[in-house]
């Protein structure tokens, strides 16, 4: 099983970086955006409007025909999670049967509470669904910084080439057949940057910064036991190891988006400042399913109340703080 062309489709931040992965693994690489004039201008210009000050590499395609994209041995599916239906129903007419399509969004569908690979299950049947999930920042990875990342298929033997096929020196995916684990890892991690955000915004201090963090990766830990996922994995790169990142620098959409909202700025200008933070989506998804599951989740169902405007966040720090003591774990 080998994929020696490898499109990627979105041509954000992180569908750059990935595309200079998989151009340093030497694979040929396609890199699909939607406009036909913003895909003309990368082509000539080789420098992402999402990456400022860093190269596209000049062996990678640029195109917006999807027809195109979709002569790959593998798709990297690299749009955020609540247009992955709608860019999967868009390549499925040209998709041939069997082809992988490894999301590397971090979110639930709002609405259906979809986890990624299902929404690929759904809209694009003939394919194989993989996810892709880790510590990653987009702008230290397009420059070649070295990374390590989940790639999780619910057949190990296609992780494990997917994983090579990607892989180089600087850039390191560990196979896993745990593909719901890596997904809750993605989507909650974010949700939990947001309150850490939040927490730093707010000048609450670092001993608070900490026990957010803790708290809420007992939440993560729940929310995966609850729907089959394998512990290793929650403890792992997508799960806690994501976690450490985005809960600690304003390199991340989410924690920065929760610094704005702990300094005041209303949800609504908050979010539009921060651009994509899938967080933001995706903490009233999983506050439904806790509930709907009974699993005890109260930082991430703070942080969807404050940023649905539901409260305030003093009224969601309160929340938290009166909440009664009991044992850790």
């Amino acid at each position: 099983m080998t994929f020696n062309h490898i499109a990627v489709l979105g041509a954000g931040a992180w569908g750059s970086a990935l595309a200079n992965v998989a151009v340093r693994a030497d694979r040929k690489v396609t890199l699909w955006l939607r406009n036909p004039d913003k895909a003309a201008q990368l082509a000539r210009t080789r420098e992402s409007e999402y990456l400022p000050g860093i190269k596209l590499d000049a062996r990678i395609a640029v195109t917006s025909n999807i027809a195109d994209a979709a002569q790959a041995d593998a798709i990297l599916l690299v749009v955020p999670a609540q247009t992955t239906r709608e860019v999967a129903s868009t390549l499925k007419p040209h998709l041939a049967a069997g082809i992988p399509v490894v999301v590397c969004a971090k979110g639930i569908e709002r609405g259906t509470r979809k986890f990624m690979t299902e929404v690929i299950s759904e809209s694009l049947p003939a394919a194989v669904p993989a996810i892709l999930s880790g510590p990653s920042f987009a702008a230290e990875v397009a420059r070649g910084l070295p990374a390590a990342v989940t790639l999780a298929a619910h057949n190990d033997s296609l992780a494990a080439a997917l994983a090579e096929a990607l892989g180089s020196l600087m850039f390191r995916p560990y196979q896993s057949t745990d593909v719901r684990g890596v997904e809750i890892g993605g989507a909650t991690k974010n949700v939990l940057a947001i309150a850490a955000g939040i927490v730093a915004g707010r000048g609450l201090g670092a001993s608070a910064a900490a026990a957010l963090t803790t708290r809420g990766f007992a939440e993560l830990v729940r929310l995966g036991k609850a729907y089959g996922a394998k512990p290793e994995t929650l403890f792992g790169l997508s799960g806690l190891g994501d976690l450490i990142l985005t809960c600690s620098s304003t390199q991340s959409r989410n924690y920065s988006l929760g610094v704005a909202l702990g300094k005041g700025m209303s949800p609504e200008k908050a979010h539009a400042e921060a651009k994509l933070a899938e967080g933001a989506y995706t903490a009233l998804v999983i506050h439904e399913m806790a509930q709907a599951s009974k699993i005890d989740m109260p930082v991430c169902s703070a942080v969807a109340a404050v940023v649905e405007g539901q409260v305030s966040i003093d009224q969601a720090i309160e929340s938290l703080l009166m909440r009664p003591v009991g044992q850790e774990w």
